[in-house]
């Protein structure tokens, strides 16, 4: 049984951060960092076909759960806090639902429960575009992505997944083939009348579209007892554009 690759940081009180799509739990070590010295042991986990744990052909929420189900037992890690961004949003709140018992309280970053249609088809395009016998250097694949990707911060994060594979050639730790093939799973809706009771706090980035007021009804159907909070200034990446505030809320919430 593969068990999904983590970093540990800190100790005290469990803290399981699940990053987003085309992320990894490196992405989270400054808060990792800030959150250990207020007495958590986080752990900043790489989901399958993410970062450093393993690659499948298979990819889905039911999946990803499971995986996180393991890692739990694994670790005996006894009533964590879970913190989900985006996709490791979707991950933390199907895990709520099916294993209430096991966690403490949830923190849900821009993401909601609703179904979103598939997106990422730049990224996607972006990504696939890139020939590692070609571009074989980190300024070569930033130039290719930004054919189809202007924004150099969308870019920036896409390429900390670039590793040396082996002298001279380049490599994405992400499992693109998988990920392009299974892109519709990463917008599917948390089943329907599935309810988590414990405390959860929703935060949303003022600039993004992912949480709406008309989700309101739904977030509050499937976890009664949650706040929703926006966070000034930022938009989908709200951790890591408005760090200070994004800090404030989590830690005011646990």
């Amino acid at each position: 049984m593969d068990v999904l690759h983590s970093k540990i940081v800190g100790e005290g009180k469990p803290l399981l951060i699940l990053h987003g799509y085309f992320g990894m739990g490196d992405n989270w070590k400054t808060h990792a960092n800030q959150f250990a010295e207020k007495g958590f042991e986080v752990h900043l986990i790489d989901q399958r076909n993410h970062g450093r744990s393993f690659h499948t052909d298979a990819f889905d929420y039911e999946l990803l759960v499971q995986d996180l189900h393991a890692y739990i037992q694994y670790h005996h890690v006894v009533k964590p806090h879970i913190l989900g961004h985006s996709m490791g949003g979707k991950t933390a709140m199907l895990f709520a639902v099916e294993y209430p018992e096991l966690i403490d309280k949830l923190i849900i970053a821009d993401i909601s429960p609703k179904e979103y249609p598939p997106h990422h088809h730049e990224i996607l395009a972006a990504l696939n575009s890139v020939d590692f016998s070609v571009q074989n250097t980190r300024g070569l694949v930033d130039a290719k992505m930004a054919e189809l990707i202007p924004e150099a911060g969308v870019r920036q994060f896409l390429l900390k997944s670039l590793y040396w594979k082996e002298k001279g050639v380049l490599a994405f730790r992400f499992n693109l083939k998988s990920l392009t093939e299974n892109n519709k799973e990463v917008g599917v809706a948390l089943p329907s009348f599935t309810v988590f009771e414990g405390e959860t706090l929703f935060l949303s980035g003022e600039k993004s579209h992912y949480i709406t007021d008309d989700e309101v009804p739904l977030i509050k159907a499937h976890f009664p007892n949650s706040t929703i909070k926006t966070i000034a200034n930022a938009g989908h990446w709200l951790h890591a554009e408005n760090p200070n505030d994004f800090f404030k809320e989590v830690i005011s919430f646990l």
